[in-house]
C-alpha cells in the first residue's frame, strides 16, 4: 500500500486496488525534468511518439455527485468496441499503455458488463452541489522530474503502472510504487515527483469542480523537498 514517510496525515481516504496490472499516475498542468525545464501536458493528439511526457487522454462531465462518495473503476477491454458497449453515462474509453480501457466514475459496488477489472479506487470525497468532471492523463518521466506546484478543486487519484511517484502536501510525504493506487483530496497544495531507479508510468484522474481549472497553480506554499532526500 502507498506509504506516509512522515507519518502525519494527508487526508487520504481508503484505497482499494483489485488486479495486478493498471492505470493511475501523475497530474499537474506542468512538469518539470529539470528546475528550469517545464514539460506541459498536452492533448494526447500532440504526442507526436514521444516517450516522455504528460498527456491529456480525455475530458469527461459528469455532472452533479450529490456528496455521495466516489469511485474510479479501471477496467480493461479486448477492443474499443467491446469497451464502447459497456460504457455508460459516467464513462469514458481511452487507449493507453497498450490497452483499451473503460474509465468510470460510480458510487460502490459498481461493475461493468465485461472487460477485467483491474482497480476500483477510492472513495473520492466530492461536494454536494458542484457539477464535476473527470479529465484522464498518462504520463511517463524519469526519476527526478517533477510537477509545478499546484492544487486541484477536486480528489485526484493515480495508479501507477510502473516505476515509483512521491507526492509532498504540506501534511508529509506518499509514496505509490508499481500495480498501486494513491488519492490526494481537494485542497491542499501538493507537488509530486518521481523517485526510484526507473521511468515512472501512470495513469491519472482529476475529478474537479467543472466551474474552476483541473490544475490550480500555488504561490503560497514551497515545498521542502522530501520526496527527494
Amino acid at each position: 500500500m502507498p506509504e506516509n514517510r512522515n507519518g502525519g496525515p494527508l487526508g487520504v481516504s481508503r484505497i482499494s486496488v483489485l488486479g495486478a496490472v493498471a492505470a493511475c499516475a501523475l497530474a499537474a498542468g506542468v512538469w518539470a525534468q529539470m528546475p528550469e525545464t517545464d514539460v506541459h501536458c498536452v492533448p494526447v493528439e500532440e504526442r507526436a511518439g514521444r516517450e516522455l511526457g504528460c498527456f491529456v487522454l480525455a475530458t469527461t462531465p459528469v455532472g452533479k455527485l450529490r456528496g455521495i462518495s466516489q469511485y474510479w473503476y479501471l477496467d480493461a477491454f479486448t477492443s474499443t468496441k467491446a469497451a464502447q458497449r459497456a460504457q455508460g453515462s459516467r464513462a469514458t474509453v481511452v487507449a493507453a499503455a497498450g490497452k483499451t480501457w473503460l474509465f468510470t466514475i460510480a458510487p460502490g459496488g459498481w461493475q461493468a458488463s465485461g472487460g477485467e477489472r483491474i482497480a476500483e479506487i477510492g472513495p473520492l470525497k466530492v461536494g454536494k452541489t458542484e457539477d464535476y468532471t473527470a479529465v484522464y492523463m498518462e504520463a511517463v518521466f524519469e526519476p527526478g522530474m517533477k510537477s509545478g506546484v499546484h492544487r486541484h478543486a477536486g480528489p485526484e487519484a493515480w495508479y501507477v503502472l510502473e516505476g515509483e511517484q512521491c507526492l509532498e502536501t504540506p501534511g508529509g510525504t506518499l509514496v505509490a510504487r508499481a500495480s498501486q493506487g494513491a488519492i490526494v483530496p481537494a485542497g491542499p497544495p501538493m507537488q509530486l515527483t518521481g523517485t526510484g531507479t526507473g521511468k515512472r508510468h501512470a495513469l491519472v484522474l482529476i475529478l474537479h469542480d467543472s466551474s474552476q481549472p483541473f490544475t490550480i497553480p500555488v504561490s503560497d506554499w514551497t515545498p521542502t523537498g522530501a520526496c527527494t532526500k
